[in-house]
């Protein structure tokens, strides 16, 4: 058993250290936190959205934004779409699974927003649909994925793919990035200096 905790942990290590040498990820994530944060203070917001575990990691990241990631600030504007159960489960049982989050990209998205979608294998079905509608209203889009990229590849505006195959490793990778992110957006938004302000440490 202590083998199989070892075994693991050095495969979490060695996709992170995959991720590091990727220069193309930091590029893009630049880019993206660059992108939000203009996003943000032209009164555009961040709509998240994914399945499963990616829909914890939605709800994580905005929670980042909305409430704080180390340093106290005003709150940043940013919503999972995963989390209104009565929306879920009217669109899917009224139309399909496959149109929850396109349908709230509908009703909330407007042009400057940005759209992160966040699948590991890139093929997600209701992600892809969303991107597709986010794309004709002009929000920026964006995809979280691994396995290659998948069709998110194909119709996301930016794309950071985990250099993995496997879900729980690009998962953790996801949440890495996703801490950086938000750190990135605020150094954007607030300005460098934000920094340099005392951490927090939450209750």
């Amino acid at each position: 058993m202590k083998s199989v905790v070892q075994r693991q942990i050095a495969q979490s290590i060695a996709t992170l250290e995959a991720v590091l040498a990727d220069e193309r990820i930091a590029e893009t994530l630049v880019q993206l936190s660059e992108m939000t944060a203009a996003a943000m203070k032209a009164g555009g917001k961040l709509l998240v959205a994914g399945n499963g575990g990616s829909a914890a990691d939605a709800q994580h990241l905005v929670a980042e934004f909305v409430g704080r990631l180390t340093i106290s600030r005003p709150a940043l504007r940013a919503i999972a779409l995963t989390v209104d159960t009565s929306i879920l489960t009217a669109v899917g049982n009224d139309f399909s699974f496959d149109y929850v989050f396109e349908r709230q990209v509908e009703a909330l998205g407007t042009p400057g927003d940005i759209f992160l979608g966040i699948s590991t294998s890139g093929n997600s079905k209701n992600i892809v649909k969303a991107v597709k509608l986010a794309n004709q209203m002009g929000l920026t889009t964006v995809g979280f994925s691994g396995n290659g990229g998948g069709v998110m590849a194909e119709v996301c505006q930016l794309n950071i793919v985990i250099p993995s195959s496997t879900t729980m490793n690009i998962q953790e990778s996801h949440l890495v990035l996703e801490h950086i992110y938000c750190m990135l957006v605020e150094l954007c938004y607030f300005g460098p200096e934000f920094g340099s302000r005392p951490q927090a440490l939450a209750e």
